[in-house]
């Protein structure tokens, strides 16, 4: 085992992992995130979403010079034009993300190297909620399933544990799974900004 393996474990730097943990610790206020995303529509079904800023750590984050853009479309039987994947696709790829992610840290802070892991992401939702037709059917997903592939030194039981455990402390499983309050308000306009967009629009 080479020094750089005894200081990795999974691509991440443990002794950056054991710092983070020890200051999280003395400072919880540390541990406090405010992640951030802006959109704007284009046209039909196709939109933009930005996220570049946050805030982390007690203070705002200013490593990203560019912000991370996503097109957001639909299919054309969902009147699209395959513009991007649509937002509930898009919420399979942050669930994926979110538990891989998971998943690699716990198990390099337990010790277990990842040889290989890979995830499918299945969703069933029913538009007749989404449309309104019948108001007994849910409005987004009925069931998400996830059908992770992961070979790792560790034995079955181990692994089991360490997948339990991820799915508990996803923040995106745990949003999905235990829904947090969202706020949708109405920016306000004051009449001379609405008198400017007319004239725009005119």
């Amino acid at each position: 085992m080479t020094q750089h393996d005894q200081h990795t474990r999974n691509g991440l730097n443990l002794d950056q992992m054991a710092q983070t943990v020890e200051a999280l610790k003395n400072d919880p206020a540390l541990a406090r995130f405010q992640f951030r995303a802006r959109n704007q529509w284009i046209d039909g079904g196709e939109n933009r979403s930005s996220i570049r800023d946050f805030y982390g750590a007690g203070a705002e984050d200013t490593s990203r010079t560019e912000p991370f853009v996503f097109t957001n479309g639909e299919p054309p039987v969902l009147l699209g034009a395959n513009e991007g994947a649509n937002p509930v696709e898009y919420l399979l790829h942050a669930l994926a993300g979110c538990v891989t992610t998971t998943t690699v840290l716990h198990a390099a802070a337990r010790g277990i190297r990842i040889h290989r892991l890979s995830t499918e992401l299945t969703g069933d939702i029913d538009l007749q909620g989404f449309l309104a037709l019948d108001d007994s059917v849910p409005v987004g997903y009925e069931s998400i399933r996830i059908r992770m592939d992961i070979e790792a030194d560790a034995t079955d039981e181990e692994i089991d544990r360490l997948l339990a455990f991820a799915r508990e402390h996803s923040p995106v499983c745990s949003t999905v799974c235990k829904p947090v309050p969202v706020t949708l308000e109405r920016v306000a306009r004051d009449a001379s900004q609405t008198a400017e967009g007319n004239e725009a629009v005119a």
